[in-house]
């Protein structure tokens, strides 16, 4: 059974080095994400400015002012001293088309149909903007090119989290992560002692401490055997967390009935009737109220929610209206986040109406979403400070030494079966022939 399970860690290990190595080189950076984003453009993110920060409504309209042709649907201050607005080209006018006729069997009324005209595009998807001043600081669409400052990091973004392919990079590493976190269990037990034989007196524990050390002074082969021993060893349950929070991300059909399965899990409403929710809105849609006033009605509910829930606002994070179900979502920092940068603390009310429909906190309120969110905020190394970013990258880089390691101990242990098959290998029959020739001509001489 070791062996097999020793074959399975080797080629589940070799074929997941490329995307590991990926993953964990381009997550080391990101665990910097706002100190790069402004080193390499600071013109959109010029850092923490002085005075109040506009409210999300007010830098929705200001964003509408300067770029009329678009419209906002989402709002959300992405780091000090700058806020991002998700446009969308505004829709044109309905054309009528009086030769078609639509009658209402009861009541007899006749309807004109009509064709709304597909807009132009804008030519960009965000707008940012000083979020103290309201002014312009660029324009950027979803993936912009890699060779402008402001696209790197959004690239390397795109890489750590879908290979910078889409849907199908995430679905790869959705199942590079299932099998990253299977394979943490599996690399644990090969790391137990085997059974030895009688009349060893060593303990268990004394036969598996050389696992979790480094021997600097051995062969290179042995250190690196032993650096991806140790370190698989020591980060055993990081490495594991993390395996688990990047099946979140990329592979959830996989990730919510398992947590529903051992937590009390619930998917987030959004998710939950979305589509359900998106025909019948479609069908019977009314104009939203303006971000401005949707605010205001966020901020309500959100405090009668925080009353009767039991948790203070912080601050404001995000507006975002969701056309399909015909919505607004306001979320805030409060005292139910773990994180320090985002604030997942959300209220859901009609877009027309502003009807109050859900909440979501993201502690508190079930398990499975409250474990949820620690290990999504450790992934995103949004936790703990200065010191925690810092092990995140650090680990990311071992994340690397990992996979190189993993790939050295199979390319030299596979070099040594060959060089031992041939060691083994019965002569071939030419070169048999020619000794007793060479005998011949020694014996001549």
């Amino acid at each position: 059974m070791r062996n097999f399970w020793l074959f399975l860690h080797r080629w589940t290990g070799l074929l997941m080095a490329g995307f590991l190595i990926v993953v964990g080189a381009t997550g080391s950076l990101l665990a910097f994400m706002p100190e790069l984003n402004r080193l390499l453009a600071p013109q959109i993110y010029p850092g923490p400015r002085e005075g109040k920060e506009l409210a999300l409504g007010a830098l929705a309209r200001r964003a509408e002012t300067l770029a009329p042709a678009g419209r906002a649907t989402q709002v959300s201050y992405v780091q000090p001293g700058t806020a991002r607005v998700s446009m969308t080209p505004r829709p044109l006018p309905l054309v009528a088309d009086y030769s078609v006729l639509y009658a209402d069997p009861v009541a007899g009324d006749e309807y004109v149909l009509g064709a709304r005209p597909e807009p132009p595009p804008l030519g960009f998807d965000y707008l940012f903007l000083d979020s103290v001043t309201g002014d312009e600081l660029g324009r950027l669409d979803k993936e912009p090119p890699i060779t402008s400052g402001a696209g790197v990091m959004p690239f390397i973004d795109r890489l750590h989290f879908r290979l910078a392919m889409g849907e199908w990079g995430g679905w790869i590493l959705g199942i590079v992560a299932v099998v990253w976190t299977i394979d943490c269990f599996n690399g644990l037990y090969l790391t137990l002692p085997i059974s030895i034989a009688k009349g060893n007196r060593k303990s268990w524990l004394e036969r598996w401490k050389p696992s979790w050390l480094v021997k600097l002074r051995g062969s290179f082969y042995r250190v690196n055997l032993d650096l991806h021993r140790a370190f698989g060893l020591w980060l055993f349950a990081v490495l594991l967390l993390f395996g688990w929070s990047s099946v979140y991300f990329n592979m959830r059909n996989v990730y919510d009935p398992v947590m529903r399965a051992v937590f009390d899990f619930d998917t987030p409403p959004t998710m939950a009737h979305g589509k359900s929710m998106g025909a019948k809105a479609h069908a019977a849609e009314k104009a939203p109220m303006s971000f401005e006033r949707a605010q205001a009605i966020g901020e309500s509910h959100m405090a009668e929610q925080a009353r009767d829930a039991g948790f203070t606002v912080e601050r404001p994070f995000r507006l975002t209206y969701q056309a399909a179900q015909n919505s607004y979502t306001y979320a805030v920092r409060s005292s139910r986040d773990v994180g320090a940068k985002f604030g997942r603390t959300s209220v859901v009310f009609d877009a027309a109406t502003g009807a109050f429909r859900s909440l979501r906190v993201p502690t508190g309120q079930h398990s499975g979403n409250t474990f949820t969110t620690w290990i999504v905020e450790m992934h995103l190394a949004n936790l703990f400070g200065l010191w925690f970013r810092i092990f995140v990258c650090v680990l990311g880089l071992g994340i690397v030494m990992l996979s190189v390691t993993g790939v050295y101990i199979w390319w030299k242990k596979r070099s040594a079966r060959v060089a031992s098959a041939a060691a083994r290998a019965p002569a071939k029959p030419a070169a048999a022939a020619s000794i007793p020739a060479m005998a011949c001509v020694e014996k001549s001489n």
